[in-house]
């Protein structure tokens, strides 16, 4: 390649556009970050598979995506005298949209071939989500845990990176062609880079202050959230303003080298909770070592860079970069579906080993038969029509792509659940539900109810109101149910484990003439503890909002305050844990009187949790998808002798309710007891009315 203006692209990072160009200040093609994409790609799958852990190599590649494309875009702006903008969205689009299209399609494939039917509604929402690049905020959404490989987790959640890629460059697209407009009219054409390098780098400061804000108050939803991901794009970006005028002496280009090799290859074992820490400060590590390779080798030829650049060009570390892009697209749902068939939160060496084997073949044949053709098709650009095996490609790739979206699509029209439905009061003569097991009433030959595809929207109506305050809501909400005239109060506090009991109390609340006022937050209930977590990560808004709750009940003088008393442990069995007994304390304090209620069995096998709908609609029934009631449950309430010490806290147990002698059944009295893995349908929280008024009859005195 010679001449000032030649440029080729080729694939960098999960599958960017990126150039090898030969310019004025004499810069030749980085092989050598063909080498640290291979060298990252590989971290994040071997920690995948065995770790279950964030390594930081996605960290490395959104410095290697600002880097690239920013450069990429800023080089087209500069010869602003072709049209330049369209180009570069239909190149970027050849180089990402092939290779997803294929991957897309095989889970689509994989999951109607093996996943229970159940599933087909959410994988279709992940793949919609995955092809228009907002992957990252449905899972924000949900505080899904990035690191929880194990069956019951999404085989398309890795793909949020790919997301916030995709924001990153329609952003990084309109904000260069706006300024390489108004430095054409209205300043010099020339300024376009100087321009661009104050915005990045104030739009980098306010990301990384915004992520670091968001590590201590949000991390759920900041870890995938774009605006505090932002910053490490913009590192990158920032470096492709900057690196033509870097000029380092030979040691510190040296030690730069290395000691960016070294961060890469140790942050995932100096951050051991990077989940619960990126994208905030300690994700420094990862994107300083990232620039440091970056600006090691700027503007040196192959033969003059430090020693760590010439290992990462190795044509073995080039040929894992090559493979980077479908490697990382292949290697998640790979093992997703391992670990579903084999019923294991764990591959296990020679299963870790298969998985990894598996998808670095098929990345292999991706990238022989999907990217390479469609790369030798470059006369695409060109508006030429391309060879025959090119067309092929792209006839493969659109039939697959229509097909994908065909059958997501479909599936999603056809499977709308309406709420009405079910939420249905159903005939307690048919469906006696909780009564089967506490006043041995007659179960009739009857469909259950809600179906296992009804059972999701069979929720209580606090999620349905608005009325349970959000992973990310830190404000107290507040809703009246029952009779909002009562002279009798009583507040539901705390989870979505609390929420799910007021079906029943409203059924009492209608007979007895009372008052159910609800202070409910998802993933929090009452604490007092300073570390308060939810699915393993820090939730300071839980402290924060049982604390203004608490003072919030001594002001408004509930009769009783209804919450939960125990929860699983992890090994087995359910506890109290000590900070509830630091609520009820504090409730006593203030005077007022506390019925806690035993929780109700989550799902799980060992501690994979899966959903009882999606265990019938795979062939169980409903003794073989429940669970051992020795499994679930301890012997004795553990709240019992705790509670001994609180004379205005009232323990009752349900779970004769909803468990039989030996085990707890997913399905009781013709109703299905999960709408999830661990949440009461609202169907059979209705029917557990007549054993709960029971237990609350000689407490509170109000029947």
């Amino acid at each position: 390649m010679t001449g000032m203006n030649v440029e080729t692209v080729h694939q960098t990072g999960h599958g960017l556009p990126a150039t090898r160009s030969t310019t004025a200040a004499g810069s030749a093609y980085r092989d050598d970050l063909d080498g640290l994409r291979g060298l990252a790609i590989a971290l994040v799958v071997v920690f995948h598979v065995w770790f279950g852990r964030v390594s930081g190599g996605v960290d490395v590649f959104l410095v290697l995506s600002g880097f690239f494309f920013t450069g990429l875009v800023l080089r087209r702006a500069e010869r602003a005298h072709v049209p330049w903008a369209w180009t570069v969205v239909r190149r970027t689009a050849r180089r990402l949209g092939p290779a997803m299209a294929v991957v897309l399609a095989a889970v689509v494939a994989a999951t109607i071939v093996w996943q229970p039917y159940t599933q087909w509604s959410s994988t279709a929402a992940q793949v919609l989500a995955s092809m228009f690049y907002v992957q990252n905020w449905q899972l924000a959404m949900t505080w899904s845990d990035y690191l929880a490989a194990d069956p019951s987790v999404s085989p398309l959640q890795h793909l949020w990176s790919m997301s916030v890629q995709g924001q990153f460059y329609v952003a990084v697209l309109i904000t260069v062609v706006v300024i390489a407009w108004l430095c054409a009219r209205f300043a010099r054409p020339d300024r376009t880079r100087l321009v661009l390098g104050v915005v990045v780098v104030a739009a980098g400061l306010a990301s990384f202050g915004y992520a670091a804000s968001g590590t201590a108050t949000h991390q759920g939803w900041n870890y995938y959230d774009t605006l505090a991901r932002g910053w490490e794009l913009l590192a990158g970006a920032g470096l492709a303003v900057i690196a033509p005028y870097v000029v380092l002496a030979r040691r510190i280009r040296g030690a730069l080298a290395a000691a960016g090799v070294a961060g890469v290859v140790l942050c995932g074992w100096l951050i051991v909770d990077g989940a619960n820490r990126f994208p905030g400060p300690a994700a420094l590590l990862p994107v300083a070592a990232a620039a440091a390779v970056i600006l090691s080798a700027a503007h040196l030829s192959p033969g003059d860079r430090p020693w760590p650049n010439r290992i990462l060009a190795h044509p073995a570390m080039r040929w894992l970069g090559d493979l980077a892009y479908p490697l990382y697209l292949w290697h998640w749902p790979i093992l997703i579906f391992f670990l579903a068939e084999r019923g294991n939160p764990h591959a296990g060496i020679a299963g870790g080993s298969a998985v990894i084997g598996i998808s670095l073949v098929l990345a292999w044949l991706t990238h022989r038969w999907v990217e390479l053709p469609l790369r030798r098709g470059a006369g695409a650009d060109r508006k030429e029509p391309g060879d025959k095996g090119t067309r092929a490609v792209w006839a493969v790739v659109g039939l697959l792509l229509a097909a994908t979206i065909a059958v997501t699509v479909g599936w999603q029209s056809a499977l709308r659940v309406s709420p009405a439905s079910a939420a249905e009061v159903l005939d307690p003569e048919k469906y006696p539900g909780a009564e089967a097991l506490a006043s041995g009433a007659p179960t009739p030959a009857e469909p259950l109810r809600p179906t296992v595809f009804d059972a999701s929207a069979d929720v209580p109506p606090p999620t349905g109101d608005g009325c349970i305050a959000d992973w990310d809501t830190r404000e107290v909400i507040t809703c009246t149910y029952g009779d909002p005239d009562a002279e009798r109060t009583l507040a539901l506090v705390g989870s979505s484990h609390a929420e799910h009991w007021l079906p029943a109390l409203q059924v009492l609340a209608e007979e007895h003439a009372f008052r159910v006022q609800v202070y409910l937050k998802m993933g929090c209930p009452l604490t007092m503890a300073a570390d308060a977590l939810y699915k393993g990560e820090p939730n300071p808004d839980c402290r924060d909002w049982s604390a203004e709750v608490i003072d919030r009940l001594g002001v408004d003088r509930a009769d009783w305050v209804f919450t939960t008393g125990t929860r699983p442990r992890d090994e087995g069995g359910d506890e109290t844990p000590e900070d509830y007994l630091a609520v009820w304390s504090a409730l006593s304090d203030r005077g007022l009187n506390v019925v806690a209620v035993r929780d109700t069995p989550w799902l799980r096998r060992g501690t994979v949790r899966y959903k009882a709908a999606d265990c019938l609609a795979g062939g169980g029934d409903r003794i073989s998808c429940g669970m051992r009631r020795e499994d679930a449950l301890a012997p004795v309430n553990p709240a019992l002798e705790p509670s001994s010490a609180f004379p205005s806290v009232f323990p009752i147990d349900l779970t004769d309710a909803v468990c039989e002698p030996t085990v707890c059944s997913v399905a009781e009295g013709n109703i299905l007891i999960y709408h999830d893995e661990h949440h009461l349908t609202a169907s059979y929280s209705r029917s557990l009315a007549g054993p709960l008024g029971r237990a609350l009859q000689p407490i509170l005195g109000w029947w």
